[in-house]
């Protein structure tokens, strides 16, 4: 890839209820956070690109490139996506072009306030098929882990330990973000509690299954391999990333038990960063629900099909902070993941590759990752709806 982008700065906010803080100062603070580290002011910015669902619901913000406009004082070029790896894709496509030396990429999400309201807004992001039914937005989820449990034949003894390990997986995720300052949870949880809400709602996954709701904002601040010299000793370069999209009905697919548009996505991913799978050290997953960490694992090629809870199972009997596959060790959402780190949907890409931008140049706190090998590559996967449309970015750091 010639003139990689280079994120040299990343800020965030916490997750959670803002209720009483407006969208502008949100995603303020998580800009000053990211120019605060590499003494950027908002003069040197030449374009800005911010991602978010609901704001025209939520806060009557129509038009946000002019709401972010007297936000930065700025008159540069500026554009609205939905999610962060939109924006984020959109800014490194221009980096890499040429257009651009330094860039703003902003994602922002106000849910809370209106949350009553944007449920209906959810439930077709999801997919009409569902809307139309009377389904919720955790429908489909329920739906795929049926589908899962059909195609691979589980009897009742490996059901209930395919149960138990997407606990785990709530539970791994919940202890991740007790070293997460920013996650919008910050307590443990229990197996036992997550199988006891899934019984008290008669339903195969439960409250602590499913992310939450939140309010939150998140900035990366990009540059071109020349500008990022000048600006910082630890740079991390966007490798490779790609997107795929699938059909928006999710019974209308050949695939019910993974996202198509995942497994693409990584493919092509992995052949512009031109590294091996097994190079990635670290994941973010999108973990809008418990399967859906699972399901992505094979998605990504990680685990093989049917087999992800295998892994999840043995990894969190005797939990050591990653998923042992083999012999590798594969860290994944030390965040807390969306489950535990939140899910502002505008802004949840934007904290994914904070935390691995946090990891790669080594200042993630309590939580960070130390490979006996060191720690290079990283990999977020970011999806829109339920897996209509999936992003994948590799990162390199410490060259």
């Amino acid at each position: 890839m010639g003139n990689r982008p280079v994120i040299v700065a990343a800020g965030r906010t916490k997750f959670g209820e803002h209720y009483e803080k407006q969208p502008e100062r949100l995603i303020e603070e998580a800009w000053l956070k990211a120019s605060e580290e590499v003494e950027i002011e908002r003069r040197d910015l030449e374009a800005c690109y911010l991602s978010d669902y609901f704001l025209p619901i939520t806060n009557k913000l129509g038009l946000e490139e002019g709401f972010l406009s007297e936000l930065t004082e700025l008159h540069v070029p500026m554009d609205v996506v939905r999610s962060f790896s939109s924006a984020f894709s959109n800014a490194c496509n221009a980096i890499q072009a040429g257009k651009y030396k330094l860039v703003l990429v902003g994602g922002i999400e106000k849910m809370t306030d209106r949350w009553d309201k944007i449920r209906d807004d959810l439930m077709l992001l999801e997919d009409p098929w569902s809307y139309y039914a009377g389904c919720t937005p955790e429908a489909n989820h329920e739906l795929m882990l049926r589908a899962y449990i059909k195609k691979y034949g589980l009897n009742s003894e490996n059901l209930e330990k395919l149960s138990v390990a997407l606990a785990q997986v709530s539970v791994k995720n919940h202890l991740n973000a007790l070293k997460n300052d920013y996650a919008q949870y910050q307590r443990k949880i229990t197996v036992e509690q997550v199988l006891e809400a899934r019984k008290s709602a008669r339903r195969p996954l439960g409250l602590y299954d499913f992310a939450p709701i939140s309010d939150g904002a998140a900035a990366v601040i990009l540059a071109n391999e020349e500008t990022a010299k000048k600006l910082t000793d630890k740079p991390v370069y966007v490798l490779g990333s790609a997107s795929a999209t699938d059909f928006l009905t999710y019974p209308s697919r050949e695939e019910m038990t993974g996202f198509l548009a995942s497994r693409l996505a990584m493919e092509n991913a992995l052949k512009a960063a031109g590294i091996s799978l097994w190079d990635i050290q670290i994941l973010e997953l999108y973990d809008q629900s418990t399967v859906m960490e699972m399901v992505s694992l094979e998605d990504l090629g990680f685990c093989e099909r049917g087999n992800a809870w295998k892994t999840i199972l043995e990894s969190c009997n005797d939990y050591k902070g990653y998923y042992k596959i083999g012999e590798k060790k594969l860290f994944v959402n030390m965040n807390g993941g969306l489950k535990a780190d939140g899910n502002p949907l505008g802004a949840t890409g934007g904290a994914q590759i904070y935390e691995v931008f946090k990891q790669l140049i080594g200042e993630a706190g309590e939580r960070q990752v130390k490979p006996d090998n060191g720690l290079r590559y990283a990999c977020v996967l970011e999806i829109e709806g339920f897996g209509t449309k999936s992003y994948v970015h590799i990162f390199g750091g410490g060259f």
